[in-house]
């Protein structure tokens, strides 16, 4: 038991330490965040508060109001919060693999399977959409990449449906921020054994990852590819 209690007390300052350094993080980006969430709490309990009074239950709303303000603050404080990083890490290479590292359960993520010496690259993940090549970079390069990376797909895994996107702004491509949900919308047409398949099959390829030391997430901009164009495939 003490043990346990030791864990929980040392956990409890490092999750008040994590969300005071995002809120630092948010507002650097987000200056009005601090007006907001006091506003939402404040309306929140206001509202409750009201509610009792008029039919003679304060305390019981008043208290069912502050959980609730406290729940509403916390949601708007997490979307802002998420719209404040994809907003740092926008136009960043490596970018979009951050955001493929967290997309959630049931994906395989394979991060720069494909890049050029402009540092235009292409991410693979795999799930029961299928496998979805991801391609961050010039428009007009990375459609070159692209191909040659689903040509190698169809004919590796050609039972598999493969999907591209291109994250940027403008027609045709996909929004940094909307690129999660973009990809869960995709429809589901493998089992688990089938993506278990697709990767076992896809791990022989090999990828960039294993001739080159790429970091995850956004990639330094000074980074540059070796000359003789992309590493062989293993």
């Amino acid at each position: 038991m003490a043990r346990k209690e030791t864990a929980a007390d040392a956990a409890n300052p490092g999750r008040l330490k994590q969300i005071a350094l995002t809120y630092k993080m948010t507002r650097k980006a987000d200056k009005k965040i601090g007006l907001v969430l006091a506003a939402v709490g404040i309306v929140v309990l206001g509202v409750f508060l009201a509610i009792g009074f008029l039919i003679g239950h304060p305390i019981y709303l008043g208290i069912l109001g502050l959980l609730l303000a406290f729940l509403a603050t916390a949601i708007v404080f997490g979307r802002r919060a998420e719209r404040a990083a994809f907003g740092q890490m926008e136009g960043q290479p490596g970018a979009a693999a951050a955001v493929l590292d967290n997309i959630g359960r049931g994906w395989t993520t394979t991060p720069a399977v494909a890049m050029n010496r402009s540092q235009d690259v292409v991410h693979r993940a795999v799930g029961k959409a299928g496998i979805v090549l991801v391609a961050e970079g010039n428009p007009n390069r990375v459609k070159s990449l692209l191909a040659a990376e689903k040509k190698k797909m169809n004919r590796i895994v050609a039972d598999v449906p493969v999907h591209d996107l291109i994250v940027g702004d403008g027609e045709g491509r996909v929004e940094l921020k909307k690129l999660r949900t973009t990809m869960l919308k995709l429809p589901r047409v493998l089992t688990g054994p089938q993506v278990t398949a697709t990767n076992d099959r896809l791990r022989a390829l090999g990828d960039l990852m294993s001739n080159m030391p790429v970091p995850k997430g956004p990639m330094p901009k000074g980074m540059r590819m070796p000359k003789g164009g992309s590493p062989k495939q293993r």
